[in-house]
């Protein structure tokens, strides 16, 4: 039942990762309606990711007192309506304006989807079912390539197709409970202990059932107080904080969405110049995306988290180093060395960069600050989305590909120093393990670290 429950939550996430990718084949057909200037099509672009940055604001603030499961139905009910405004537009910005509309319901569902299956599943699979989520970002943006590349230069074909995934989150998540953590919190201990019995497919009674109620409730009755920004930033949570801003801040920085909202453009500036090949080879690049992400899935719980952000920041520095070495030399023939180096850092972003930092936001809170604390997470990942996605056209006409992407491989070397110094392990911990090991003011890096009674 857990797996229905995490592939529901996360068609989200396939709508966060379509909304995102549709725009790399809309530009040119969008090019050759309007006139766009570099600027006015950085702002149209990060229209979303701005969206999002108060989806995610409105979100953590929403998320204690309305619940997990409205507010993911009502992030569906504005994807549908964003993806129609995009669709019947008439001009450039009721287009920006659509897809404002839409960045505001990724930004909610963004940090909603990943917290409720993380309340749901239990900690032995706990980072691949919350991978789910970026599995269908990952497929989101695949298939997003693949309309553009069918559709040719029918926008609004494009634009249009996304309302069909928002009626089948609303239709899916209307047949789900809220969470049991959420329940309780909210007095309803009953309803927390036939979730929690019906997603373990067994009886109300049943010692396991019973136990993890317990551990939940513990973890409630010791908040006894309202649940503030003060705190957060307390001594005891800012680890916590530090962790998960910080990983979505260098995650962002390593510069994934200019290659996913722009692919086409990088490949044009490597040296691909007919546009068949260049949606071609961003077609291939989305397929990595995937493929890599179930690899991730399939580690994350296995080798733990820290070992796999080791991996990726390593992995996306190189490929980053390779990609403006090769866009530097400006030779023809080097081309194909740019295209493996974008394959090389796709497959270091989906195996790490990409899953972990919604992975570890929805782990690492104590439950009462669990949305305040994912709020301003997901609040860095959109305010730096933004603000690479509006740069992004800008800083590639000033410094050229070479520049840009070695400041993002630069971004990628401070990220393997963050990840040495302030990441904690988390794999195979309950989030009430979490939660006491956080409060017990002992060092967040040495969680996972040392014996489990420690």
């Amino acid at each position: 039942m857990i797996y229905v429950i995490a592939c529901v939550a996360a068609i989200a996430g396939l709508l966060f990762g379509y909304d995102e990718g549709i725009i790399a084949g809309a530009l040119g057909p969008l090019h050759a309606q309007f006139d766009i200037s570099p600027l006015q099509e950085g702002l149209m672009t990060a229209t979303v990711p701005l969206g999002a940055l108060a989806g995610a604001a409105v979100g953590g603030w929403l998320a204690a007192p309305f619940g997990r499961r409205s507010l993911l139905m009502g992030a569906a009910v504005l994807f549908v309506i964003g993806a129609l405004v995009c669709a019947l537009a008439p001009s450039i910005l009721v287009l920006s304006l659509g897809r404002l509309l839409l960045g505001f319901a990724i930004g909610v569902a963004a940090l909603i989807a990943p917290l409720y299956i993380s309340e749901m599943a239990p900690a032995a699979t706990r980072g691949m079912l919350v991978s789910i989520y970026q599995l269908a970002i990952t497929l989101g943006i695949f298939g997003a390539y693949l309309v553009d590349f069918g559709v040719g230069d029918s926008w609004r074909i494009m634009f249009a197709t996304a309302v069909i995934p928002g009626i089948l989150l609303f239709a899916g998540v209307s047949f789900l409970t809220d969470t049991p953590r959420w329940l309780v919190l909210r007095g309803r201990r009953q309803e927390a202990g036939e979730v929690i019995a019906h997603v373990q497919g067994r009886g109300a009674s049943d010692p396991s059932v019973t136990g993890e109620l317990a551990a939940i409730e513990l973890a409630a009755r010791a908040e006894t107080s309202t649940a503030g920004w003060r705190e957060l930033f307390g001594p005891l949570v800012r680890p916590a904080l530090l962790v998960g801003t910080g990983l979505f801040l260098l995650q962002q920085l390593s510069g994934i969405n200019a290659v996913i909202y722009f692919a086409p453009t990088v490949f044009a500036r490597a040296g691909f110049s007919d546009t068949a090949n260049q949606l071609l080879a961003t077609v291939g690049i989305g397929a990595v995306n995937v493929v890599m992400t179930l690899v991730a899935m399939a580690l994350i719980d296995r080798i733990g988290r820290r070992r796999l952000m080791f991996i990726g920041f390593a992995g996306a520095a190189l490929s980053l180093g390779l990609i403006a070495v090769a866009a530097g030399t400006g030779a023809p023939d080097l081309q194909w060395l740019s295209l493996i180096g974008l394959v090389l850092y796709i497959a270091s972003f989906a195996i790490a960069l990409g899953p972990l930092p919604w992975v570890m936001m929805s782990e690492i809170f104590p439950l009462r600050l669990r949305g305040l604390g994912m709020g301003a997470a997901s609040l860095t990942n959109w305010a730096f989305n933004f603000l690479v996605v509006l740069t992004f056209p800008v800083l590639l006409q000033a410094l050229g590909l070479a520049g840009v992407f070695s400041i993002y491989a630069l971004v990628c070397v401070a990220g393997l120093v963050f990840t040495a110094r302030y990441v904690p392990e988390t794999s195979g911990l309950t989030l009430e393990e979490i939660e006491a090991h956080l409060k017990a003011g002992k060092p967040f890096r040495a969680l996972g670290l040392m014996p489990r009674a420690a």
